[in-house]
């Protein structure tokens, strides 16, 4: 997979830019990305502040955390009853 070439937080900050008049061709030229790069991150990151974002993936990552532990517990689940049900 390719590496991104903004973090995050600086994909925020370009956004910002353009609350402050900036135009959106002006700012991808600076900073050497296509228009619809642009569109795509403004509606994935739009009204986000850095600390929100941080927040955000905190969240994500205990999500998937406590996925891992339900279905760790589903497949425990499924083979006790599998073997209940042979020795039956």
């Amino acid at each position: 997979m390719k590496k991104p070439k903004f973090t995050e937080s600086q994909i925020i900050g370009i956004l910002k830019q353009q609350e402050t008049g900036r135009t959106v061709a002006d700012i991808c030229r600076e900073h050497g990305i296509n228009q619809a790069t642009f569109y795509n991150w403004k509606t994935k990151y739009s009204g986000l502040e850095v600390n929100q974002l941080k927040k955000l993936k905190e969240l994500e990552a205990e999500l998937a955390q406590y996925k891992r532990i339900v279905a760790e517990q589903t497949l425990q689940i499924t083979v006790l009853k599998d073997v209940v049900e042979k020795k039956l």
